[in-house]
């Protein structure tokens, strides 16, 4: 079976063709960084309009480029959120007329199961149930996977999520957009001169809270003499801050479920600081931990046409309505298999 992925939930205009024995058969992702930096983050209405233009000439190019043609394709899968309301418009009512004239199924998919999914394109794939921790530019996530669709979520973000708080920063600092990136890259310059709070991790539950880190980050940053150093040793300091409470909550999370396997996915899970932190963290409980790789860590289309293939398999399909959330629990999500009883304890 081949699944057409399409992604259009922010700044990224993607597809993909994924079957279901072949695996992934081809991806493409064009990015607006270009454009959107201009003006310091993104344009909404540019980011739509943008998706108009590039979106029907990509996926001719992944199908040509997958040696395929548009009736070869057995379902369509596409974002539907959360994310930009104009830009999930573009996707789904691309996808959902597509499908109608091939006379094939569609079905809408959330954005972050498909990071949470991303994962398992890789050879040695986690299997369920295990535990996952989404961290994006909008969402900080820990869930409890049991199996597809099957989700319990443990903790999110009270205010900014990680990928947000990492801008905000990046912005306090003089960055340039994307600013989450470009902290990164600042902080390698940086020595262990400060030591920054890991906020919420000195009292119990498993939410996320970085905005009284960023202030912290502030008025550190006032009290220097704002030199290239100053600002590195800052950004070190910050990133090291962000990787400790994310690890310490992970850990917090896997003794809790006595899960025994740790997915990290979502856009800031490309940073290799935080990846080493929750490598060490998994390493002490004797958990296993699952990272994608690099180019599906970012928005793109393969994790959405996996997602939907999967669902697709299963029977599910959605009717001639046009869905698009730009808010959407990944709680409210149906399964698609039978639930594994008891691997939660109570």
């Amino acid at each position: 079976m081949y699944t057409l992925g399409i992604e259009t939930s922010c700044d990224e205009t993607a597809a993909a063709i994924y079957h279901s024995k072949l695996g992934l058969c081809h991806h493409l992702v064009y990015s607006q960084v270009e454009m959107h930096s201009e003006y310091g983050g993104v344009v909404p209405e540019l980011a739509s309009r943008d998706h108009i233009r590039k979106l029907i000439p990509l996926i001719n190019q992944c199908l040509d480029e997958a040696n395929l043609d548009k009736h070869d394709i057995n379902g369509i899968a596409y974002t539907a959120g959360p994310g930009l309301m104009g830009s999930l418009l573009v996707g789904a009512t691309t996808a959902r007329s597509l499908a109608w004239s091939l006379e094939i199924p569609a079905i809408a998919i959330h954005h972050m199961e498909a990071h949470l999914l991303a994962p398992l394109l890789e050879k040695d794939p986690p299997s369920f149930p295990f535990l996952a921790l989404l961290i994006s530019g909008g969402h900080t996530l820990l869930v409890a996977v049991k199996s597809l669709g099957h989700y319990i979520l443990l903790g999110e973000s009270l205010d900014d999520a990680a990928g947000e708080a990492f801008d905000k920063t990046a912005k306090m600092l003089g960055l340039p957009y994307p600013g989450g990136p470009r902290l990164a890259k600042l902080a390698e310059q940086g020595q262990p001169v400060y030591s920054f709070p890991r906020p919420m991790t000195d009292r119990p539950g498993l939410d996320f809270s970085f905005s009284g880190l960023k202030t912290f980050t502030m008025n550190t940053l006032l009290g220097t003499s704002q030199t290239g150093q100053d600002k590195a040793n800052i950004a070190y300091a910050f990133q090291k801050a962000v990787a400790g409470t994310l690890s310490i909550k992970c850990k917090r999370a896997l003794q809790q479920t006595q899960l025994k396997k740790l997915v990290v996915a979502g856009g800031v899970s490309a940073n290799s600081t935080i990846r080493d932190e929750l490598s060490a963290m998994a390493k002490k409980e004797n958990a296993a931990i699952y990272f994608p790789r690099l180019e599906f860590c970012t928005d793109n289309a393969a994790m959405v046409a996996y997602a939907g293939c999967q669902r697709l398999l299963a029977g599910q399909h959605d009717d001639l309505c046009i869905q698009a959330r730009p808010r959407w629990p990944i709680n409210e999500l149906t399964g698609v298999a039978n639930e594994l009883s008891g691997f939660l304890p109570g």
